[in-house]
């Protein structure tokens, strides 16, 4: 059974920091990018950042140099770091799968196949 389960989000203030994991079984891991995506209430759902095998990463501009992802392939795991949080950083936060094996870089939806069901990130004084 396939299963990504994101954990770590909460209540926080503004200038706060949270780290997020997603924990990630019954699938190739280790092969494949994983990716973080937000959805604001209302709002589509937009890419924040990327891991692939090789450790290469990408951000969305919104959250570059704030936010950082990495990995733990002996653990199947994948952390999102989130520094100096801002009132628009609330979202629900999923992390997902790459669809292809060995891929470099992917920002859209339809380019993983695998979710898990978010962690809630609200960011308020």
């Amino acid at each position: 059974q396939v299963q990504l389960v994101e954990s770590g989000g909460g209540l926080v203030q503004p200038g706060g920091s949270l780290r997020l994991s997603c924990a990630a079984s019954g699938l190739s891991f280790s092969s494949y990018a994983m990716g973080w995506f937000r959805q604001a209430d209302g709002k589509e759902r937009e890419f924040v950042a990327l891991i692939n095998w090789s450790g290469g990463t990408a951000y969305a501009d919104s959250v570059k140099g704030r936010f950082t992802i990495s990995r733990d392939n002996a653990e199947n795991t994948v952390f999102l770091q989130m520094n100096s949080l801002k009132l628009e950083d609330t979202a629900v936060y999923s992390c997902a799968r790459a669809r292809g094996v060995y891929t470099i870089a992917a920002t859209r939806t339809y380019e993983y196949d695998y979710w898990g069901q978010g962690t809630r990130v609200t960011v308020s004084s």
